[in-house]
């Protein structure tokens, strides 16, 4: 050891006279396995946005219509350019219409043309 070394070791036993080691048993492959078992990672779990029907997580606002619970929180379509909005636009009431479609009872003679 170098001069200088010794005397940082003096000055520490000096300031932490019976803290100077520590002893440390080694752990088993038991133990080890023990503590790693509740380190596994959960699969995520998604809700479905009631507006545009894409998959969230739940309690946070949609990022693709910005709706949340059921009322519209960001005004999505307003930070978009002139061509992502008219896409984005196009898509929405491409949903709209099926969701209208799907909510409207068919008749007999429909369901005969079917």
């Amino acid at each position: 050891m170098s001069p200088d070394a010794v005397g940082r070791d003096e000055d520490f036993q000096k300031l932490f006279p019976n803290e100077y080691m520590v002893i440390r048993m080694k752990h088993t492959k038991g133990k080890r396995n023990r503590v790693r078992s509740h380190h596994a990672l959960r699969a995520t779990h998604y809700a479905v946005c009631g507006h545009c029907g894409k998959e969230v997580l739940p309690h946070v606002m949609c990022q693709n219509c910005g709706y949340y619970a059921g009322r519209q929180v960001v005004d999505v379509l307003a930070k978009l350019d002139k061509k992502e909005r008219k896409k984005k636009e196009k898509e929405l009431h491409e949903h709209e219409e099926e969701a209208a479609d799907k909510g409207k009872e068919l008749s007999a003679e429909e369901l005969s043309h079917k």
